[in-house]
């Protein structure tokens, strides 16, 4: 249903391809869309490894299958749309459909968040009280924390509709990313923006913000910890365990932060920039995570390898 205000009637955004390169976007979308096509396998891969191997039915894979859920719903509900845009040159979203997708990306940001803060304190238990783990997280305990997860990212996110829906839009209708999200949205209204701001900044700071706190003083924990086991071939041994999660973590959060600051100082910066930093931030999570852990985690390598042989 269109939005009707003083002077314009909106009824959809226009999103923005790649400046200055709009004739080339047809034959990117083809590594687009093969960067799509390794994400929904890897992630699909890593959740139907886990669901078949019993030995890897405990707290640290089931958190890996959350994670590559959150991480497949996020790239779907972003990229076929983008290929659309690159392909068919369908350049508009619908005010709805716009809203809808902002909404699903930041609430599933939200939980992917949150689940990575969750492995960082299974990492914690694992290495820093190990005779207790089983007991501190057990497979119900990990069930209620997804739970947690993603109610969590809706809590928090759900304002943002809303907020957006409040405001008056009488100027241009091009947002600078080939997605919606708030601060973009929020940028092209001229009505009092104090609450989105207020609100907005508020909800990363609670959620990416307090969370990315909380993992870090995790580690400080569990290095201290590392530091004073007595053989160098067993700090070794449980600093190696926490790489994967280092590497996802450090996936997730720079983007993210620099996406955050590039929105906020970043204005007067090329839209080129800020497109390279949205991408970044939506494509390499979800093509990462699965790749780290294959490389890392020896159980579902091994699945994977023996999968291939036997196709």
């Amino acid at each position: 249903m269109p939005l009707t205000n003083g002077t314009v009637t909106l009824s959809s955004f226009i999103l923005m391809g790649l400046p200055g390169m709009e004739a080339a976007q047809f034959w990117l979308a083809f590594p687009l869309c093969a960067v799509y096509v390794v994400a929904v396998v890897g992630n699909c891969a890593v959740m139907s490894i886990v669901k078949a191997e019993p030995a890897l039915h405990v707290p640290m894979y089931f958190f890996l299958c959350m994670l590559a859920a959150v991480d497949l719903a996020l790239s779907t509900v972003t990229i076929p749309k983008i290929l659309s845009f690159f392909w068919f040159g369908a350049r508009e979203i619908g005010y709805k459909a716009c809203l809808v997708q902002m909404f699903l990306i930041h609430s599933l940001s939200g939980a992917e968040s949150t689940i990575l803060l969750a492995m960082a304190v299974d990492r914690y238990v694992a290495i820093c009280h190990p005779l207790q783990h089983s007991a501190i997280l057990t497979n119900s305990k990990t069930a209620k924390i997804g739970f947690v997860a993603v109610a969590r990212g809706v809590v928090f996110f759900l304002p943002f509709p809303f907020l957006i829906n409040r405001l008056t839009f009488c100027g241009s209708s091009v947002l600078t990313h080939s997605y919606c999200v708030h601060q973009d949205v929020m940028n092209l209204a001229c009505g009092n923006r104090m609450p989105n701001i207020v609100y907005g900044l508020t909800a990363i700071l609670a959620v990416m913000g307090l969370d990315s706190l909380l993992i870090f003083m995790t580690y400080l924990m569990i290095l201290k910890t590392v530091l004073q086991l007595d053989s160098r071939q067993e700090r070794i041994r449980a600093s190696g365990t926490c790489v994967a999660h280092v590497c996802v973590v450090l996936a997730f959060y720079v983007p993210l932060i620099g996406l955050s600051v590039v929105h906020r100082f970043g204005r007067d910066l090329p839209p080129l920039v800020h497109i390279t930093m949205g991408n970044v931030y939506l494509l390499l999570p979800p093509v990462l995570n699965p790749l780290v852990y294959a490389a890392k985690t020896k159980e579902i390598r091994r699945r994977a390898q023996k999968s291939l042989r036997r196709a």
